[in-house]
């Protein structure tokens, strides 16, 4: 049976996700940034290609990790839902953090460290509000499978399911104030208009509130 808990990388070629174009416009050229969940390093090689920025990772998988470093890139193995007590303040322009927030232990420990080591923070989650999510739990009475891309509830690495709604509330909890954001259905840009509802995945460009 299929399990989607390990993330075992075992493919060194660049990945292009819907989610990356929108990354790459926000992000400035030559800035320095950090991807946290960075995978096998696919948008951190499009950014350090496309954009000459300066980039450094970290990711769970001792897999992604070694490829990430075979293709010359700064990445090391770790959590990314601890404090990054190694990482100075205000060290990054930018941390991205691209569809893992879901998958980590303490998301609100993640986002208050974006917060302190990166001018900018960029998020982005499949959006569990999405409609047929709703049909689906409110019609089958069981945990939708829409956007576990067809695993089951115990053996996903989903392990927050949250909505476009609830990230925006614990973005302004924290401080985080909102510069930007992209709503994907499927592949392709939505209106942000009862994004809530119609979106299947967010993408978020944020700045904390105290930073100058």
């Amino acid at each position: 049976m299929n399990d989607n808990r390990n993330y075992d990388w075992n493919d060194s070629s660049v990945f292009c996700r819907s989610e990356y174009q929108y990354i790459e416009a926000w992000v400035e050229r030559k800035s320095t940034l950090i991807d946290l969940g960075c995978g096998n390093g696919s948008l951190l090689r499009i950014l350090r290609e496309n954009k000459d920025c300066q980039g450094h990772g970290i990711e769970i998988n001792k897999n992604g990790v070694i490829i990430c470093q075979q293709n010359g890139l700064n990445v090391r193995e770790g959590r990314i839902d601890i404090p990054l007590n190694h990482i100075d303040d205000n060290k990054y322009e930018y941390a991205i953090c691209n569809v893992s927030i879901q998958m980590v232990s303490q998301p609100e420990i993640l986002l208050s460290e974006m917060k302190r080591i990166a001018k900018y923070q960029i998020v982005s989650f499949p959006n569990f509000a999405f409609i047929w999510q709703r049909l689906e739990l409110l019609f089958s009475g069981r945990m939708p499978r829409k956007l576990l891309y067809g695993y089951n509830w115990y053996n996903t690495g989903h392990i927050h399911q949250f909505s476009i709604n609830d990230f925006k509330i614990t973005a302004n909890d924290m401080g985080l104030r909102i510069i930007d954001s992209v709503f994907l259905l499927g592949k392709h840009r939505t209106m942000s208009f009862l994004a809530n509802i119609f979106a299947t995945e967010a993408i978020f460009l944020l700045q904390g509130e105290d930073t100058h």
